[in-house]
């Protein structure tokens, strides 16, 4: 072995033992303390070694510096020491703005400068859980119910309840719903146990207790019977869409507010959550958070908008296909949706460039809209063909978006890739709205053509998820700043 070989091998060895050092840390900080840790944005809770390892290299990456082990340890070593009250910490971020801005600075110096906000504050009051309970258990009910389950042990106080569905035909209903959650085609297995409680007709998922409920109508249920208060009920049946409809689940004790993953008719406000979030009022009882490609374009369009200016534009979206679609030839009462849909492209209308004047007033009437759907399970893509207030390059445009989705307040809706090789499969599992493509970008003057990959269905049920949060006043802090 060559000594060039031993170098390498020696320091990747020196990483792997850090990375392994880190995990009980990131796990006493979220179950002790509340402190959800990421580096540039990507969550190292119950993270491996070399899935740790991964994330710092794509830090650097996104970062444009170098970023190793070696610098964000001492930054999460020296937080578990501290007080510190609950909150979200890019610890690959902090440590880069360490090696820029310290100034001579001992470490914990300037940590507790820049968590001084929640640094021993004693008069913190701790927010009490939210109820949840998941109406529907199709797609984006059992992500949602995935990711409800793996926030479970601290930082979040989302608390999953109850799943509402119809009985099924078969004796074994509960035993199916289980292996539903346990096995996904697409996201792959469950990340840890599902136990079936038949007498009590309820799933326990890694120690949290799950009633199932069967019902066949919204306002079929008492939930103060199974000791759920002040719950928020997500509809992500798609059955109903409107205020009578969804004002059903507010009929039953122990409801408090609903969501639907759907876009809402009528008045009911649909929300881009890091967009227009801002207009969720006390009031509101029934909300919408859009659909997934709306989520998906919206929070890209305002970065764009904010900073050039959007005249006009045409949004594509390359998506795939869904259960609303026929597996082969038959009837079905759209425009050629009834075609199989593991066999055909097929066009079709999205109400997404409409939605987007809802949730971006001065984008309204801007934008014109279709889709294509495609023989893919999941992940889709949005192509966004713009005319701008402005001339730009491609670089400076490119430069704008990394720069949005590692420092800007889209951060969590807007993530960036740099690579020639990225297909859709890569973007299974993104916790994003939409991942711009760089190397994809066109510009001619003030006209400029993005391209946006999104996982329609685990990054939407993300948005769904930061809904949640601000609707349950559970959110946390974020630095740094």
């Amino acid at each position: 072995m060559s000594e060039k070989q031993k170098e390498h091998l020696k320091t990747w060895a020196s990483h792997e033992a850090l990375a392994e050092s880190m995990i009980p840390l990131v796990g006493g900080l979220y179950r002790d303390k509340e402190v959800v840790t990421s580096v540039y944005g990507r969550a190292v809770i119950n993270l491996s070694v070399i899935d740790i390892l991964k994330a710092h290299r794509f830090g650097r990456q996104l970062g444009g510096v170098p970023l190793s082990v070696e610098e964000t340890y001492p930054v999460i070593e020296a937080i578990s020491k501290m007080d510190v009250q609950p909150a979200g910490i890019d610890i690959g971020k902090m440590a880069n703005k360490y090696k820029r801005e310290g100034q001579g600075q001992a470490l914990e110096e300037f940590l507790r400068n820049e968590l001084a906000e929640v640094l021993d504050n004693s008069n913190a009051s701790p927010s009490n859980p939210q109820d949840v309970v998941l109406y529907g258990f199709g797609r984006i009910g059992r992500l949602l119910a995935r990711i409800l389950i793996e926030k479970s042990g601290g930082g979040n106080h989302l608390r999953l309840r109850a799943i509402v569905v119809r009985k099924g035909g078969a004796n074994n209903d509960l035993k199916k719903r289980a292996s539903l959650l346990l096995r996904d085609s697409v996201h792959g297995p469950f990340n840890g146990t599902v136990l079936i409680d038949e007498e009590n007709s309820a799933l326990i998922a890694n120690g949290t207790y799950i009633n199932i409920i069967y019902a066949s109508s919204p306002d079929k249920v008492d939930y103060t019977q199974y000791g759920i208060k002040n719950a928020i009920v997500v509809d992500n049946t798609g059955m109903w869409r409107d205020e009578e409809g969804l004002g059903q689940h507010l009929k039953c004790p122990g409801v408090s507010r609903v969501l639907l993953t759907a876009p809402g008719k009528g008045d009911i406000k649909n929300i881009v959550y890091g967009v227009n979030d801002n207009l969720i009022s006390d009031a509101d009882s029934i909300l919408s958070a859009a659909s997934c490609t709306t989520n998906a374009i919206v929070p890209t369009l305002k970065a764009v908008n904010d900073e050039f200016g959007v005249v006009n534009g045409h949004v594509e979206t390359v998506h795939s296909y869904t259960n609303d679609q026929n597996l082969i030839d038959n009837y079905h009462k759209g425009s050629r949706r009834g075609r199989s849909a593991a066999l055909n492209m097929v066009l079709t209308e999205t109400g997404a460039a409409k939605a987007v004047g809802k949730a971006l007033p001065e984008l309204d009437g801007k934008l014109t809209g279709n889709a294509i759907r495609v023989p893919t399970p999941n992940v889709s893509m949005a192509i966004l063909n713009l005319n701008l207030a402005r001339e730009t390059t491609v670089d400076e445009l490119n430069d704008f978006l990394r720069e949005t989705a590692i420092n800007s307040p889209l951060r969590k809706q807007i993530d960036y890739v740099h690579s020639e090789e990225v297909v859709s499969t890569d973007f299974v599992g993104s916790r994003y709205a939409g991942v711009v493509d760089a190397l994809a970008t066109i510009v001619s003057g003030n006209r400029c053509v993005l391209y946006v990959w999104y996982d329609n269905e685990f990054g939407y049920s993300c948005q769904v998820i930061r809904m949640l949060q601000k609707l349950g006043g559970v959110y946390r802090p974020g630095f740094p700043k």
